[in-house]
């Protein structure tokens, strides 16, 4: 660990550990409504959710809703419009009523950070109608001991009308809907707070107002106030965010800091949080706006696995067992860490587009602050086998996390790609939404992002991949050919693909790519991938030079010479050419479906080099089997080409003249039960397995042996490809192979036959 990760995150731990009060200037939450009993006079029964027509009832039996400027009391729809009804006529019950009350004040006083009885004396009920606001002011002192105003948003269907509380500095904004028609939406402010009601845009929303009081002598309370904490942290954070900019690879890229209560991921958001990490969480976000910072919450995971040990702790009884239980063990060495960030939560409550991001040991703040935490889950396994006894532990934390705002592709590029390139999705998608212009900051941000994801991308080793759908790559490339980033799609082209490994299914992508660059880069580029990858994806460069041949017809001055001179020197089955040269390894790789695009793509390019793949072909039957490559691309070949090039007339040649020679030879069924009898072993048992395939008389023989015996004979059989079915008889001990001849040779013949005529009559057209 540096020593400038070491000052940074010890100095955040020490500034931050200094705003000890609880609570803040504002608190919020959500509440399970004791459903009330709501009576008004004029109105009646007022039935929850609010009816549209109730509302009507109500704003008819209400006044406009005054405002007070100093000693006077006002009516200005300039700068209040609502609907207000006093407490004298409002009747408030319910047999649940007042416990939920008590709760909501129990919560806002804990949230403000009042240790002391508070009580909640009901002021008026508002209706807000569309078009209702109140522009920016101060409750003043309405009763005796008043330190605060709380709300409670009755459940009723309304848009728009978002709070906005300010103290200081700092701002909060403030959206008081409940989805859930049993819950109440609740918020309170120091009564010395600005605060403002935007415009309600569509319905009705009924809130009741109270004052918070608090009995006794002194001062009533005040919100807390961290000026000076603040103004230290956004000195700190501004000096973070310097040495990010002149890129001082000794700082870390973001900073955590875990908060002291327990949160669950779905209570987990600012406005959730509780005593001290609420002051703590509203300080950091004033300083981290000012400093350039972006804060959230996340969810910390840690989890860890490795060795456990035996304890020689005893269950107290005389004999000493072993305790049967987790007791019985012990953590020992670590073998295997992760520390991953989730759950992301942003100040404002707006969405946040991140996934998984791990956790560089500098990062804590303090340093040490992920190394004494006790284990939310920890389990423990015996020694099985060879294996011992291991354990796995399971660690989750709330914590705040920072980072300088320029700096989020790097911390994005920390998680990789699966968190990058959905990212870069969503990014590439709100600058189509917005018009698709280049040089936007939505196209900015995306090709800054580009440029983080590549010279992070990972290098790896190449092997054939389970999906035949596209890679990483491919996906990226898509997304720049939208962007139109010709820069970081030639870079792309060149740094990932060139140098790597691609399937077929990479390849819309790659000629899609391509075709946003001029011809003289799109040869250079189909060289260099080629040169590149042909070794180990033949059959993906076979494919890619295929579709190059369309891609020249929007781009003339595309020249594919070059690039198809280099796949004839990566043909598989020359050991000259740099290929694996074992048999099976080539032609593993070697498919019908290569043939056919290699001969499709040559042929459209250069009818010289078409005949000398041709002549690699020919002379190789050993990789380029007649059966089962040639014969199938050449199926293919004569239905997708009208006018076949010179190679592919002589590989139908020669596949004609085998064919022809196979179905020369004689075929007819066995006279008799004599089947070869060639095998490789010559142990007594296999000897006799020879006599009898020797035999034109018998067609069963049973073999009456251990099952070791057994065993080993129909290894035999089924090496050599005997015409014989072998089954078991479990009758008696020991038991016997019952061994009964066929003529699956002359099936399979007979098979072939019937397929080389069929392709016959097909490549003779």
């Amino acid at each position: 660990m540096t020593r400038m990760s070491v000052s940074i995150a010890s100095e955040l731990d020490s500034l931050l550990g200094t705003v000890r009060r609880p609570g803040d200037f504002w608190t919020s939450g959500m509440e399970v409504l004791g459903v009330p009993s709501l009576e008004v006079d004029g109105a009646g029964q007022v039935a929850l959710p609010l009816l549209p027509v109730q509302a009507g009832q109500l704003i008819a039996c209400a006044e406009p809703a005054p405002y007070g400027r100093g000693k006077a009391t006002i009516v200005d729809q300039n700068v209040r419009r609502t609907w207000q009804i006093g407490p004298d006529r409002v009747r408030i019950g319910g047999r649940r009523w007042a416990e939920t009350l008590a709760t909501i004040v129990a919560r806002a006083a804990e949230g403000l950070g009042v240790s002391e009885p508070v009580d909640a004396e009901f002021y008026k009920l508002l209706i807000y109608d569309e078009g209702s606001f109140f522009v920016g002011h101060r409750d003043t002192e309405k009763a005796p001991g008043m330190f605060a105003t709380l709300l409670v948003v009755l459940p009723s269907r309304f848009a728009g009308g978002t709070l906005i509380v300010r103290h200081k500095r700092r701002e909060i904004q403030l959206d008081l809907h409940s989805e859930d028609p049993a819950e109440a939406a609740f918020t309170a402010f120091y009564a010395d707070c600005v605060h403002e009601v935007l415009p309600i845009t569509q319905g009705y929303r009924l809130t009741l107002v109270y004052n918070l009081l608090r009995w006794g002598k002194g001062r009533p309370p005040r919100a807390p106030s961290y000026e000076s904490e603040q103004a230290r942290l956004t000195v700190l954070l501004q000096g973070w965010r310097a040495a990010k900019q002149a890129a001082d690879e000794d700082s870390p890229e973001k900073l955590v800091y875990l908060l002291e209560h327990a949160y669950t991921p779905a209570e987990l958001g600012f406005a959730a949080l509780k005593g001290a990490d609420a002051a703590r969480a509203g300080v950091l976000s004033a300083a981290a706006r000012e400093a350039q910072c972006d804060l959230h919450l996340a969810l910390l995971t840690i989890e860890e696995s490795g060795i456990a040990e035996y304890s020689e702790r005893y269950d107290g009884s005389w004999r000493g067992r072993w305790v049967d239980d987790a007791e019985a063990f012990e953590a020992g060495e670590v073998v295997d860490r992760s520390v991953i960030l989730s759950d992301w939560r942003r100040p404002d409550g707006d969405a946040v587009v991140l996934g998984p991001i791990p956790v560089e040991g500098d990062e804590f703040a303090p340093p040490d602050a992920g190394e004494d935490l006790a284990p939310d889950e920890e389990h423990f396994h015996e020694a099985t086998g060879n294996e011992g006894a291991s354990f796995e532990r399971t660690y989750r934390r709330a914590a705040l996390v920072l980072w300088p705002s320029a700096r989020i592709f790097a911390v994005l590029s920390q998680a990789g790609l699966a968190v990058t390139l959905p990212y870069l999705d969503d990014l590439v998608g709100r600058w189509e939404a917005v018009g698709a212009e280049q040089e936007t900051p939505l196209w900015c941000a995306a090709h800054e992002l580009t440029g983080h994801m590549l010279a992070q991308w990972p290098q790896q080793n190449w092997y054939p991949r389970e999906s035949e759908g596209p890679s990483a790559a491919a996906r990226l490339l898509a997304l720049l050919t939208r962007l139109r980033d010709t820069a970081m799609i030639e870079r792309a082209l060149r740094d990932i693909v060139a140098t790597g490994h691609h399937e077929k299914g990479d390849n819309e992508a790659i000629v899609g790519g391509l075709a946003c660059l001029p011809p003289k880069r799109q040869s250079a580029l189909l060289e260099q991938i080629i040169a590149g990858t042909a070794a180990t994806a033949f059959a993906a460069c076979a494919d890619l030079l295929a579709r190059a041949t369309t891609l020249r017809q929007q781009h003339p001055g595309l020249r594919l010479v070059d690039a198809a001179s280099l796949m004839i020197a990566k043909l598989p089955g020359d050991p000259a050419h740099g290929v694996t040269p074992e048999p099976w390894q080539n032609q593993a790789r070697m498919r019908p479906g290569i043939v056919v695009d290699l001969l499709n793509g040559l042929g459209a390019i250069d009818a010289t080099l078409a005949g000398r793949a041709a002549d690699h072909i020919l002379a190789r039957p050993q990789h380029y089997d007649p059966d089962s490559i040639l014969i199938p691309a050449l199926r293919r070949l004569t239905t997708l080409t009208m006018s076949p090039s010179q190679a592919i007339e002589r590989l139908r040649a020669a596949c004609l003249a085998h064919l022809r020679a196979r179905t020369a030879e004689p075929l007819a069924p066995p006279p008799d039960w004599r089947r070869a009898s060639k095998l490789s072993c010559r142990c007594a048992r296999c000897a006799e397995l020879a006599r009898f395939l020797d035999n034109t008389e018998s067609r069963t023989w049973i073999f009456k042996a251990a099952e070791a015996d057994r065993a080993h004979l129909q290894g035999t059989i089924k090496q050599a490809r005997c015409n014989v079915d072998a089954t078991t008889d479990k009758r008696g001990r020991p038991y016997s192979l019952l061994c009964v001849k066929n003529q699956a040779s002359y099936d399979r013949r007979a098979k072939q036959r019937e397929q080389d005529l069929a392709d016959l009559m097909l490549l003779e057209r």
